[in-house]
Parts: structure tokens; sequence; C-alpha cells
């Protein structure tokens, strides 16, 4: 699925508390990630099938790169950066993550990493991101050093395998995410129709389904990609007053933001001219298919559902109760375990046939949406507090726009990602977002920062 114009690869932006020295997020990176066997691994491709091999030496400064912002050092400055990075490939020849360490943003330093999508999907990534962090500062703030008994980090032993009964991972992860584990565990009973699913007949039926269902109309959002790309973010907003909005319109955390959103777009189109009313497009959602027990494998383990956005909806509570009726509708049906079986399948047939694939998929969207919910408390990486957690997702199959939300320590960020030709500024997104936001928020009648 690696293009050109949209590489498979996540981006994503740790914005730390206080200052942070490159020896030091190298100790963090050699005694946390490199341990972990697919960090010290490169695709090569014999035949024309890629597969994993192990590198003799991961050569840590071509994947930690120290950086400093352009003064001022705001907002602006980091968005050129991480929109610059976007449409930079990684490095065939080397295991396929990269980290820059970006000084000067704000007086505070931040972390941008970049993995290849065929590490591991978004949950996978979460807990790779949860091995190199801890829940307090620790004995690393005072002494400057990673000591060895500080690094007792119970997620990096899940990921080397290391011996753990299924109750201690659910408390562990219940403990530090528990909106995680209420997704891990609703996987439980997407798993147990996978084996009627995944027959080469009803995959089939599913494939022709999705190519007969219409293909998304035209707008500014769809069009010919091209290589630059274009990033922006949303203020933090608190994740209980999402809650009570929902508790007040009848919806829940995800319904309000995936509403928000759909009237952010439907504002953006108004500004651009084009007309919005009746217009309906659908958003790739991934679905996270990866059950408990299986919880420290990396790779990809994940359905799609397409959710077709009321984008034309009359106002802004009208999208909200069309948005959540579509919602519980897809919730209920088989399509993300029928498209993981798609997905599956691809890796048997030839490349033309998952190219055709690829290409019809991307005619049945217009965005790729996706909502991780991450940590309730505030994590350390290197003794340093994790301010900000916020990302971008790939867009895959000729896609050009990316919206991401994710959620941590009480607040909840989206990254919008675009293609530059398409929708050169994404803040103008952002901003559609937070006006379709305040007015959820005024029609529940509550009070901002309540």
């Amino acid at each position: 699925m690696d293009d050109p114009t949209n590489l498979m690869i996540i981006n994503g932006v740790l914005v730390l508390g206080a200052p942070v020295s490159r020896e030091r997020v190298g100790r963090l990176l050699t005694q946390r990630l490199l341990p972990i066997s697919r960090f010290r691994q490169k695709v090569v491709l014999t035949g024309g099938d890629p597969h994993w091999e192990s590198v003799s030496e991961v050569d840590l400064d071509a994947h930690l790169v120290e950086v400093t912002l352009p003064a001022p050092g705001g907002d602006a400055e980091l968005a050129d950066l991480v929109s610059a990075q976007m449409s930079e490939p990684l490095d065939l020849s080397r295991p396929l993550w990269r980290f820059l360490l970006v000084q000067g943003y704000g007086g505070a330093s931040v972390i941008f990493g970049r993995l290849h999508h065929c590490i591991g999907d978004g949950l996978a990534l979460l807990l790779v991101l949860l091995s190199l962090t801890d829940t307090d500062a620790g004995p690393r703030e005072e002494t400057g050093n990673l000591d060895a008994d500080a690094l007792d980090n119970p997620f990096l032993g899940l990921l080397l395998d290391s011996p753990r009964s299924l109750e201690a991972e659910r408390e562990m992860i219940g403990r530090i995410m528990p909106e995680g584990l209420r997704l891990l565990e609703a996987s439980a009973e997407a798993f147990k129709s996978m084996g009627v699913l995944t027959t080469g007949a009803a995959s089939t039926a599913a494939l022709g389904r999705l190519v007969l269902r219409p293909s998304d109309p035209k707008t500014v959002f769809k069009g010919p990609l091209g290589v630059p790309k274009k990033v922006s973010w949303s203020d933090k907003i608190a994740v209980e007053e999402v809650r009570e909005i929902g508790k007040a319109l009848g919806g829940t955390l995800n319904d309000v933001l995936l509403s928000a959103m759909t009237g952010g777009l439907r504002r953006y189109l108004d500004r651009k001219g084009e007309k919005g009313e009746g217009i309906n497009f659908r958003a790739a959602m991934p679905v996270n298919l990866r059950p408990l027990a299986r919880l420290a494998e990396l790779g990809n383990q994940f359905g799609l559902v397409f959710l077709s956005l009321p984008v034309g909806a009359k106002n802004a509570l009208e999208r909200l109760k069309e948005l959540r009726r579509r919602s519980l509708a897809l919730r209920r049906s088989a399509e993300p375990v029928v498209v993981f079986a798609i997905l599956r399948m691809l890796g048997i047939v030839p490349l033309a046939v998952q190219k055709m694939v690829v290409a019809i998929f991307a005619t049945k969207a217009t965005a790729v949406m996706t909502n991780v919910p991450g940590p309730r408390q505030t994590l350390y990486l290197a003794g340093r507090p994790i301010d900000e957690i916020f990302f971008w997702v790939p867009q895959s199959g000729r896609v050009g726009l990316g919206i991401s939300i994710f959620s941590y320590a009480g607040h909840v960020r989206v990254g919008v990602g675009t293609d530059a030709g398409l929708i050169p500024d994404p803040e103008a997104v952002v901003a559609g977002f937070h006006e379709e936001y305040a007015e959820l928020r005024r029609l529940a009648a509550i009070e901002p920062g309540r």
C-alpha cells in the first residue's frame, strides 16, 4: 500500500514538559526499543516477496536525529517540520522507524516519531509507546541516569515475551488505559464470527459488495494526489466535557467528536464555495480485531468500516443524531471482520490484484479517520513528563485526508493530515471542527471549560 504520494507511515508527536538531551533519549531507545526484535529488522524483497531480516547492528545515529526549530519555535514552525517530514520515505536498507528530537519548541523538547505501518497497527504501536515510558519521573529525574532497576517496564516485558497471566495483562492495561481495555474486550466478540467470515467465498462476496457500493462524490477533498503533505492539530478538549455533551444530546464521546469533525468538513466546503447540502461521503475507519490474548503481537490486526458521514445534514444536532444512527448500524454488522479477511487475502494474491483492491477501497472513501484511546494519566519519558500526544494516520489508497483522534491524560486532540495540493490549509478544517464542537456544546447548554 506504500506509494510516494501516500506513505504508510504513522507520524506522532510527544511534547515533553522540559528539555531532554539526545544522549538520554538514545540510552532510552537502546535499553527499551532495540530489545524488541522487530526494531532490529528490515524488510527485504526476495523474488518480489517481502520478509523480515535482522540487521547486524542498528546505527542509532541514523534513527535518532536532533534538530532545532527556527524562531519563534511555535506551532507553525513545528507544523512545517512535520509536514516536510511526512513526504519523506524511510530508508528501506534500515529498520523502518526514525525519531527526531526537536529542540526549541516553547522552551521544551519534542519527540517526533515515524514508524512504518508494517511494524504494527495503532494499538500495537501504542503498546510500544507505553514500553518507552514510566508512570512517574523516578530516579532518572534526580540522577540523570537510566538505571537498570528503573527499567522494569511491564509493557516492555509483554513485547519481550515475558510470561504473564491473562488476568495480569488485563489489570495492567485497565490501570493505564481503561478505554483501551474495553476496546480489546469488544474485539473478542468480533473474533467469534471470524471462522465463518474468513472463507474464500465470504471474502469474494464482501469484495463484490465493495465494488458495487457507489463511489464517493467529487469534492475538494478528492482528486489526484501529490507528494507534499500538510498537517494541523486541534486545541486540547477535556474528555469529561465531551462526555457531558454526549449525555445531554444522546451520543457517545466518539459520536460527539466524529460529528464535530463532520461538521467541520461541511464548514470547509461552505467556505470553498461548494454546495454541502445533502452531501454524504465516507470515512474509512480502522476497527481493532486484536484480542487481549494477542496483545503483545506486533503487526496489523484490524478491519475497516466505511462510515457514511452526514456532511450535508441541516444542522449540528441532525448531524450528531444521523451519525449515531449510522455508527450503530455499522457496529452491529460484520463489515470490519469481512474487510479484515480481504486484507489478509491480499497477502497471497498477485501484486496487480492487490493494487486493484486498494484502488477500489480509495473510491469508496474520502477520508481515513481513526480514534485511539490513550492513557488516562500523565506519563514520563526519560524522566520528563509528556505534556501532549497527537498523531497523524496514513491516508492509504489515494485518499487525501486523514483525521486522527487521540485521548491522553484527560484531554483529547485531533490531528488532521492532508494532501497539500487538495487541502493546502488543514488548519481551516481544524477551525471548522472547533466551531462545530462549540455549537454542540451550546446545544448541550454546557459552559466552556466548566
